[in-house]
């Protein structure tokens, strides 16, 4: 094990990369491209499995029911009122307009409301379209019991006086200066299909291999999860290849802007979803395609517990000792129930694990395989019309745009690509950057992308150096048309405005910030129509009206601060913040809806919706 973690580390860092391997980033990155092949129906492509996942799991049904439960769960922010799905609702991506800034190197104003007006957002001094999560709070504890985390407004300057977050605040109708919510600095990628990309996040931190409590794969050297032997437990390490989605799921619930106050541990999470029943304020059908069986008639929640779910799913080993450790792992010499909340029991300890694993298993069935394109694929030819079967040509010819979005996955960057180009080396599927590109969206030094380091200081890229900077992974294009706004920083708002991006050959191409193909193309207007109606052929029914897998139990999220601003009023600990504007998304079971859900487009005026739309934003959240 030694010897192979060695191996793998000195891979990721880029030490002795082969010469073959560097000649194919630079064909991807700057070569000549060739006329695309036919990208391929999805349901050609298996669904990645984990090697040796018996190891971990013992039903791996129940495994994707309690990912479901815990990706769609409110309870798991440290404000009770937000989850994986807060970023992750609306065809797997965010649909919000309200308080979806951040500032990053360019102009700002806070709680601000998206309008076709701040689209393309090409200028100098453009901001991010991110995704709103967590007030500024300082992890105290968990509340026993309790949803929502001990924490504190910060900056701490006074624990008497909490302080306004200096970037993300507003004013009252009086002056008074409140904190709403603070944002990420990227655009939300969907989660639908994200199981066989080999790496995730638009940087690709999220590694292939899964160490069981960060996103950063073998660049994390330390065990994380705890087992009994001989009357004691000890730390080990944990290595789950072809476990991208684990990985990233690890990410954001620590995050202190995503998802947690700054400084939760994840065994105080553990601790603290263990104590709540499972979606214990939303609805969840009773035909629910998942959690149907589970789900209590007429009233919210499920009808089992957490602890119940983890001992039908994960091996016994990972869960059954009664003995306690410490925050560290380290054993306390006590067994039985922990007498305070800094005793962990191993279920609790090993919860992001459990978490990371479940939220994975949950996505591998996230999988949109039945659009009309793929129909088209599979050899009904009436499926796409004539507009759409030459944009089709247009997306693989002229527009030499399946260089990037390559394969069935419409993305270079899934396993379908990556193994293409050699043996895996046991760091990302494959032994190059494959499927990041630079498309000039931004000037490089606004975000180095993939040419970053992870949380452990060590390099992104597998390749490294100055030609991999400002490269970004290449997102899939299925359900395209429900996922504005698009690129990383969210800068454009329609399908419309993406075309004619690539039309003109980007926004910002100096300094070599364009990757193969990413040229002014000139589209006519008749080439970009086709492109357009083409890309629209890419959407799954089954996602457009949430019927399974893509049903879901009630939902509510936070879109911007409810105006007229005014001041939260009913927890001392967090008086300088605004009061949210809560939204619903209503249950769904396996049949879906009636109504299609809406395009971002639509949301904010820059198109017109031709009947009613599911995801308007428009109905009040009615959890208490």
């Amino acid at each position: 094990m030694s010897q192979l973690k060695g191996t793998m580390i000195q891979s990721l860092i880029g030490k002795t990369i082969a010469a073959t391997a560097c000649l194919v980033l630079l064909l991807m990155m700057i070569g000549p491209v060739a006329q695309a092949a036919d990208n391929g129906a999805l349901g050609t492509v298996a669904v990645p499995t984990q090697p040796n996942i018996g190891t971990y799991v013992q039903n791996h049904q129940a495994l994707v029911a309690l990912g479901k439960s815990l990706f769609w769960d409110m309870q798991q922010g440290s404000d009770g009122k937000s989850g994986c799905a807060t970023c992750h609702f609306h065809a797997g991506a965010d649909h919000r307009n309200i308080n979806q800034m951040n500032p990053r190197n360019g102009t700002f104003t806070a709680n601000h409301t998206l309008t076709p007006k701040d689209f393309p957002m090409n200028g100098a001094n453009a901001a991010v379209v991110g995704s709103a999560g967590q007030f500024t709070r300082t992890f105290i504890d968990v509340s026993p019991f309790k949803a929502v985390d001990n924490a504190m407004s910060s900056p701490i300057v006074d624990i008497n006086q909490p302080q306004t977050n200096p970037v993300y605040q507003v004013a009252t109708a009086a002056g008074a200066q409140v904190s709403v919510r603070q944002v990420t600095g990227r655009n939300t990628p969907s989660v639908i299909n994200s199981i066989f990309n080999a790496r995730n996040f638009w940087d690709s931190r999220a590694h292939t291999i899964f160490s069981g409590f960060t996103p950063f794969g073998v660049s994390d050297p330390s065990p994380h999860t705890v087992l009994e032997s001989n009357g004691t437990m000890v730390d080990t390490l944990l290595r789950v290849d072809d476990s991208s989605t684990a990985s990233q799921s690890v990410g954001p619930p620590l995050n202190g802007v995503e998802q947690s106050a700054a400084g939760r541990s994840w065994p105080k999470l553990g601790k603290k979803m263990l104590m709540l029943s499972p979606l214990a304020k939303q609805m969840v059908s009773p035909t629910d395609s998942v959690l149907g069986t589970y789900a209590n008639p007429n009233q919210p929640g499920l009808n089992v517990s957490y602890a119940s779910m983890i001992q039908a799913a994960i091996q016994p080993k990972y869960w059954n000792s009664t003995r306690l450790v410490d925050v560290s792992g380290t054993d306390l010499n006590i067994s039985g129930a922990p007498n305070n909340t800094d005793q962990y029991s191993q279920m609790e300890f090993n919860f992001a694990m459990i978490w990371g694993l479940a939220i994975d298993a949950y996505e591998s069935t996230l999988v949109s395989s039945q659009s009309r394109y793929d129909l088209f694929e599979a050899g009904d030819k009436s499926q796409l019309t004539a507009a759409e079967q030459k944009g089709m040509g247009i997306f693989q010819g002229k527009g030499q745009c399946a260089v990037c979005h390559a394969g069935p996955e419409f993305t270079a960057a899934a396993f379908t690509s990556v193994n293409k180009l050699g043996p895996k080396t046991g760091v990302s599927g494959g032994n190059t950057d494959t499927g990041y590109f630079r498309t000039g969206v931004r000037p490089i030094a606004d975000d180095i992308g993939i040419g970053g380091t992870d949380g452990f200081g060590l390099p992104l890229s597998l390749v490294g150096g100055n030609s991999v900077k400002g490269a970004f992974k290449t997102p899939g294009l299925r359900n395209v048309e429900l996922t504005g706004p698009y690129l990383h920083n969210g800068g454009l708002a329609t399908l419309d405005q993406v075309v004619d991006f690539y039309s003109k050959g980007g926004f910002f191409p100096q300094d070599g910030n364009l990757g193969p193909g990413i040229k002014p193309l000139n589209f006519s207007a008749d080439e970009h129509q086709s492109l357009v109606a083409f890309l629209k052929s890419l959407t799954d029914d089954r996602v457009r009206y949430e019927k399974a897998p893509f049903d879901h139990p009630q939902f509510c999220v936070a879109n911007g601060a409810q105006m007229p601003i005014s001041v939260n009023t009913t927890d001392p600990r967090f008086v300088n913040e605004s009061v949210d504007n809560m939204v619903e998304m209503s249950v769904t079971g396996a049949s879906g809806h009636t109504a299609p859900l809406q395009t971002f487009g639509e949301l904010i005026g820059a198109e017109t919706a031709s009947g009613p739309r599911f995801n308007d934003l428009k109905t009040a959240c009615t959890i208490q």
